[in-house]
């Protein structure tokens, strides 16, 4: 008898799904709930578990095949062979070799031998582990409750490497000169790489909102020193009572959300020659993961403290390192938040994220001399961006609206008062 496996059932709005990784080969024998296979979609990164115990029999979908919800993955035959195994009659050597053996002192038990259990692994850290044939158990994982991220595997990489320099290079892992897919003439390689599907579906809606909406960017300037300020004076205590770092990701959310209920077109989206003014404030906030950059939403920003937006922020960090973050994190959302700032630019014009009419653009935070009441003073100043669709926005309230985020900044009391 055996067991099916099977796609689990995709969201309406994934049609189907590419077969990134199997964890087990033809053969291998498998526990139910082991992870067999990572199936990756335009959103995220789906592990298929074992239904049932027994051997891996028959694979359907090999690497780089499309399937579709309910498509049939793999077969899973039952361990017969094990159990005829504890059951069959031992030969006589077999049974000369266990009564030596019950003759011989027996030994104690080592109590101390180290713990073998397998670690909590993150799908992109597996597969990199799985890639260089890496213990997982000589990893130390940063993770909750000690899981392995690809962060950790690249942390051990160095730290190995560190210990050894003068080791020479694995030959399992062939150099760039080594590559078999390298195209090009001598000296000058070219290699071809097909794209993640989650690479795709960005690529495809970033030229969807360049053909869509009309994108105009709009600038201004923030001095932080306010802010920066207030957490430096709360950053322990609030840490304390919260279990949380106070950000600075939390002030601009809470400072967006004032500035979209004064003006909530910003806070609208266009449905064929209709406007949707939305009553509710679903942030989106970027984060950058091993994949690319995903922008899973916080709900109803609106009634949430900061620490509840700061908390949200880093379980959204630790889903995207693990690849574990769900459709629905990652599935609708009316304004948007990025932060180039965390990668070191000092400007940039950013992209809507269809069908959101605007996204609040955040940079590098750079001591500069600035005119403040007559008198010229150094100031932790940070460049804003907000692009917006110029179709239902006019320039003046995405003037204003900006204005609004760095007043708001700029006196945070501002925020208490909502003056």
């Amino acid at each position: 008898m055996s067991s099916e496996v099977r796609v689990p059932n995709l969201p309406e709005s994934v049609a189907d799904a590419t077969v990134a990784t199997w964890h087990k080969r033809l053969g291998d024998p498998v526990k139910r709930e082991e992870n067999l296979v990572d199936l990756e979609t335009d959103k995220v990164i789906l592990e298929v578990p074992a239904p049932a115990d027994g051997i891996l029999s028959e694979i359907l979908a090999e690497v780089g095949d499309l399937v579709q919800s309910d498509g049939l993955l793999a077969r899973i035959a039952a361990d017969t062979a094990a159990r005829t195994n504890e059951t069959a009659v031992p030969s006589p050597s077999e049974t000369a070799a266990r009564a030596s053996t019950a003759s011989a002192p027996q030994e104690r038990p080592d109590t101390t031998a180290p713990d073998t259990a397998e670690p909590q692994v993150a799908p992109a850290a597996r597969r990199l582990i799985k890639e260089l044939n890496l213990d997982a158990r000589a990893i130390a994982g940063t993770g909750r409750e000690g899981r392995i991220h690809k962060a950790d595997v690249m942390a051990y990489l160095d730290q190995r490497e560190a210990e050894t320099p003068h080791q020479e290079p694995d030959a399992a892992q062939p150099s760039m000169a080594q590559s078999p897919s390298l195209t090009g003439e001598a000296g000058r390689p070219e290699q071809r790489v097909t794209m993640t599907r989650l690479r795709a579906r960005i690529a495809e809606r970033l030229v969807q909102a360049q053909q869509n909406a009309v994108m105009l960017t709009t600038f201004n300037e923030v001095d932080l020193a306010a802010v920066m300020a207030l957490r430096s004076r709360y950053k322990e205590a609030f840490e304390t009572t919260h279990g949380v770092r106070l950000g600075l990701m939390s002030f601009f959310v809470k400072a967006a959300i004032e500035a979209l209920q004064r003006f909530p077109v910003l806070n609208a989206s266009v449905d064929g020659d209709d406007i949707i003014y939305h009553g509710y404030y679903d942030i989106g906030i970027a984060v950058s993961s091993p994949r690319g950059l995903v922008v899973p939403i916080l709900r109803n920003c609106d009634q949430l403290s900061m620490a509840d937006i700061e908390q949200g922020i880093v379980g959204f960090g630790e889903k995207a390192r693990d690849g574990t973050l769900s459709y629905e994190e990652l599935t609708g959302g009316t304004f948007s938040i990025t932060n180039g700032g965390v990668f070191g630019s000092l400007l940039s014009t950013p992209i809507l994220n269809p069908p959101q009419s605007a996204i609040l653009g955040m940079h590098k935070i750079q001591e500069r001399p600035v005119v403040i009441k007559g008198e010229i003073k150094i100031a932790p100043m940070m460049y804003l961006a907000l692009t917006y669709d110029h179709r239902i926005i006019d320039g003046r309230e995405a003037v204003q609206f900006l204005g609004t985020i760095k007043d708001t900044l700029e006196d945070p009391a501002r925020l208490l008062l909502r003056i």
